[in-house]
């Protein structure tokens, strides 16, 4: 059988990842990557001269491509175009699909390449966070603190998953005791509006800080916030208002993962990816992450029972898109597989 030979990108402000691979049909991961590279995306005017460098010399033709990038996707199922948050660069499918000699490509969110990444996940590249019996084609949910709060909604569609981007994390923050109640007030008098993703996040991480520093009075503590990279900072740091920034932090992340598991019933399970979930993966064990994701008072036992996983691949979003791209290319009737 003919393999599917499909590119796929991960593009953001700073760096793109580009994969070139095989995949046998139906397959969820490839059978090989024959060509893989890192840019720097600020030295390209735009996207095209970068997928020359990369496909420069490769004569075999390509049957799919899928792009995930960094931004909000306009368009339908046949013509999206997007606008890259951090760079002038400006994307069109159909143009690029031209430009690539290919029916179609397609561009995704950064974070609904990531959902489509869970399904062609191994055992090994989940880490247990909270037991519970994930449910065969059950609605799944996947988040991710990073810079921002990603969420999508991974729905059984047939005998795989369609995913759904969401604005979820720019919902409204609920507090759920008194120290959360003065943690709201300290935030909306310099936001506004709070939302879930002005505390999960990495610029959250660094506001829960603030915030403790300020109700104490220890601004002369505030050292950690003039790091390169404050979360970071504070969350590798051994002092007092670190530590309870982070634990802060770790049960604010349970408490939204559990009202995500409710608003879809997310019985397939609960998935969390980013950078940071990884890198603070033994305060998530702990079990402050688990107590606040269960607290939901009459539906305990509803969340109890739904799995919470932490992706430690790092390259899901790439591998999502690589699957994303094997599906366009099956449904492009142009392409017909050999036996």
């Amino acid at each position: 059988m003919t393999p599917l030979r499909v590119l796929a990108g991960d593009i953001g402000g700073t760096k793109t990842l580009l994969q070139l691979a095989e995949f046998e049909p139906g397959g969820t991961r490839p059978q090989r990557v024959l060509h893989a590279a890192r840019y720097d995306s600020a030295a390209y005017p735009e996207l095209a001269p970068l997928l020359d460098d990369f496909l420069h010399g490769i004569t075999q033709p390509l049957h799919g491509a899928c792009l995930a990038v960094a931004g909000p996707v306009q368009g339908d199922a046949t013509h999206q175009f997007t606008r890259l948050t951090n760079l002038p660069w400006q994307l069109d499918s159909q143009r690029l699909a031209a430009d690539l000699g290919l029916p179609a490509v397609r561009l995704i969110n950064d974070f609904q390449a990531v959902g489509y990444g869970i399904e062609a996940l191994h055992a090994a590249e989940l880490s247990p966070l909270h037991a519970g019996t994930a449910q065969a084609h059950a609605p799944r949910v996947v988040l991710g603190a990073g810079t921002g709060l990603g969420v999508a909604l991974l729905m059984p569609c047939h005998d795989r998953y369609e995913v759904f981007p969401t604005e979820a994390g720019h919902m409204d923050f609920a507090a759920a005791d008194g120290l959360q109640d003065d943690l709201l007030a300290f935030l909306r008098r310099e936001y506004g509006h709070v939302s879930w993703e002005r505390l999960v996040s990495g610029p959250g991480l660094i506001a829960l800080y603030r915030y403790l520093l300020a109700r104490d009075g220890a601004a002369d503590h505030a050292a950690l916030l003039q790091a390169t990279d404050a979360a970071a900072a504070i969350a590798a740091a051994p002092d007092m208002h670190a530590r309870a920034a982070v634990d802060l932090f770790v049960r604010l992340y349970g408490a939204f993962a559990g009202n995500l598991a409710l608003t879809c019933l997310a019985r397939g399970g609960v998935y969390l990816a980013g950078g940071i979930a990884t890198k603070i993966l033994p305060h998530l064990q702990q079990g402050g992450f688990a107590h606040s994701y269960c607290d939901k008072g009459r539906m305990r036992a509803v969340v109890e029972n739904i799995p919470v996983h932490v992706v430690t691949n790092a390259q899901v979003g790439l591998l999502g898109a690589l699957l994303a791209a094997a599906r366009l290319a099956m449904q492009d009737s142009t392409f017909t597989i050999q036996h």
